[in-house]
């Protein structure tokens, strides 16, 4: 079994204390099993105070403190279980995150999420997101399904990187490629939608109310639309079982297109990759507000 993923990939490093939107704030961590066997094999030291600090019950997490925070976030930003035991003893969600995982007909893909400030940067910053790498190898056979996305997804990546097309053709392209057509949908059922979603930030139901499918960006901004929409179409639409999941997705990728392009239309570049992050964290890592959304094109007909 082969382990791809995308050129980019390798760049991707967590900054840790220099990260300006720390993982370690306002999530709730949840504590493996592995991890379990290992923190109670902890006898000494800082062991006492990882036991301490997990609640316990069907989803063992870490408390976190009245400000959000991780107990194990130091003052300085840095992570006291890798300082006092190492990392290897950091439960699966602090030590995957924010990388994701597709399987394919061809092996298993891995990437990194949008709503980490440090691969946002990356993935808006690059044009290497049709390059794949096999970079691990191990056992395990594939089991096929007749319906292979990696053709459309493809498909939809050469006619991104079309340099003979601008960027509001590309986007007809595939519109019309895929008979996607989000004016299906209502605006007032847009912003309906979009103020039911859940939110980690309440001032974000605010923000995304800005969303408008008349929404251009600048040439400039383009490129980073570009890159996103391929970051989406790679995360979304990858595992479709069958043609009409895919294009359920990838109706919610140019949702999520036009709900940045929305955003970002008079901002610096940080400005952006802060708002791309956003949209990430508050849609993309909520499996239930992307249902919500999915809802809209499968309800009005989208097929």
């Amino acid at each position: 079994m082969k382990l791809y993923a995308p050129k980019y990939y390798e760049d991707f490093k967590c900054i840790a204390d220099k990260c300006t939107h720390s993982c370690c704030i306002g999530w709730e961590i949840d504590v493996d099993k592995e991890a379990m066997k290992k923190y109670s094999k902890l006898k000494n030291g800082y062991g006492r105070e990882i036991k301490n600090s997990i609640e316990s019950g069907e989803a063992p997490h870490f408390k976190l403190q009245e400000d959000g925070r991780c107990p194990h976030l130091s003052e300085n930003g840095l992570c006291k279980i890798i300082i006092n035991c190492g990392e290897e003893y950091l439960c699966d969600i602090c030590r995957e995150h924010p990388r994701f995982y597709n399987y394919t007909n061809y092996g298993y893909e891995v990437g990194i999420g949008m709503s980490c400030p440090e691969a946002c940067r990356i993935i808006l910053n690059s044009d290497s997101y049709n390059d794949f790498e096999v970079i691990a190898r191990g056992p395990g056979d594939i089991e096929r399904i007749d319906y292979d996305s990696l053709i459309d997804r493809e498909k939809i990546f050469t006619i991104l990187k079309n340099e003979n097309l601008s960027y509001e053709n590309k986007l007809n392209v595939i519109y019309s490629e895929y008979e996607i057509d989000l004016n299906f949908v209502d605006k007032a059922s847009y912003l309906d939608c979009i103020n039911n979603l859940e939110y980690l930030n309440n001032s974000h139901r605010t923000l995304f109310s800005a969303f408008s499918l008349e929404s251009k960006a600048s040439e400039e901004k383009e490129k980073y639309l570009e890159r996103a929409l391929a970051y989406f179409v790679y995360r979304h639409c990858t595992e479709a079982v069958d043609y009409d999941e895919f294009k359920i997705s990838l109706s919610f990728c140019l949702f999520c297109e036009k709900l940045l392009a929305s955003l970002i239309s008079d901002k610096t570049e940080p400005d952006v990759c802060e708002l791309a992050r956003i949209l990430s964290e508050e849609i993309e890592y909520n499996t239930d507000n992307v249902e919500k959304i999915k809802e809209l094109f499968i309800n009005y007909e989208v097929l």
